[in-house]
């Protein structure tokens, strides 16, 4: 039998690199779980993926696709049962594993996070990867002991993916958050549908600044980093924390120890692909509250798998708003 799934072949060898296949099921791996997918999304390394702009790909011929919703319809695991609905974030699906761009997908158990009754499979695309990477940054901060009375919280990148979630869940759980923003037109969306209180732009924190400045917030989540974590970091209040989970901006981290040993600062670095199942549980479980008091305000369109190449291209270059949400069975 055969499903459609997205293809990619080496683009060193082949013009076409990317293309909407009819696959073999014998290509998928011999896994314990196999899922008809509902849903995907289309992030940002799945469209340097199908562009061939940057190597994501560790193995072709390939399935892109790091995020996948799914109904079990073949399984050797009694947790696993047929119909029921599961999750698949990072793990190295759609990198060195087949992902989750197809009408079906073979599975580890391991990779499998139950999908609370309280979230739609939409919405479990919609929140994917950028969703489950902000909540695991808002999980350590309460973590660490910053709560709403402790002040405000900086969120660079805010209006991305990471950046536009962990608004959004901070201010639901009571936070003052301060945005960071390089979009000019971005308050409305920023302040009125996510929540946030204020607006500080991108600039303010993008150029190299002292290692040790005046006390602006309790925390802060950082998906950018370069010069504008160690700006965070630097002027960060009195055991407060930092977490990072993003290099928009670069990898470089130039800084120096006073924020630490002056101020007993924290760092704390999130690793959404590879984090502990327990880790995942409870982030989703998270969402499963807050959605239950208040929908996504994060804007998204739903496109199919022919579709998935075209809004590649587009994301790229800068013109697609919101999430984009790939419904794989149509």
């Amino acid at each position: 039998m055969t499903f459609n799934a997205l293809w990619l072949t080496d683009p060193k060898i082949d013009k076409v690199s990317a293309k909407l296949s009819s696959v073999n099921e014998a290509s998928l791996s011999p896994l314990p779980v196999t899922l008809r997918v509902l849903y995907s999304s289309l992030n940002y390394k799945d469209a340097l993926a199908l562009c061939a702009k940057a190597p994501v790909i560790r193995q072709f011929p390939l399935i892109p696709g790091i995020d996948m919703i799914g109904e079990v319809i073949a399984s050797e695991s009694l947790q696993w049962p047929i119909g029921k609905l599961a999750v698949v974030t990072g793990w190295g699906i759609g990198e060195q594993y087949h992902g989750g761009l197809a009408e079906k997908f073979s599975a580890k158990t391991e990779w499998l996070t139950v999908l609370p009754e309280e979230i739609s499979p939409l919405d479990a695309a919609l929140i994917g990867t950028a969703g489950l990477t902000a909540m695991l940054a808002v999980l350590q901060l309460e973590q660490q002991g910053i709560t709403p009375e402790k002040g405000p919280i900086a969120v660079s990148g805010a209006s991305g993916g990471v950046g536009s979630f962990s608004t959004w869940i901070l201010a639901q759980l009571g936070y003052e958050v301060i945005a960071v923003s390089g979009d000019r037109h971005a308050e409305e969306y920023l302040v009125e549908s996510l929540g946030a209180h204020s607006i500080i732009p991108r600039s303010e924190l993008s150029e190299s600044g002292k290692k040790l400045q005046a006390e602006r917030w309790a925390g802060a989540i950082d998906c950018v980093g370069s010069h504008t974590l160690a700006n965070l970091l630097a002027a960060t209040q009195r055991s407060g924390c930092v977490v990072a989970c993003g290099m928009a901006q670069g990898l470089e981290l130039n800084t120096s120890v006073a924020p630490f040993i002056l101020r007993n600062i924290r760092l704390i670095g999130i690793d959404s692909v590879y984090c502990e199942t327990a880790q995942r549980n409870a982030a989703w479980q998270r969402f499963a509250v807050l959605l239950s008091r208040s929908p996504l305000p994060i804007p998204f369109q739903t496109i199919t798998l022919e579709q998935a190449i075209e809004f590649a291209d587009l994301l790229l270059k800068g013109e697609v708003r919101g999430r984009i949400v790939v419904q794989t069975n149509v």
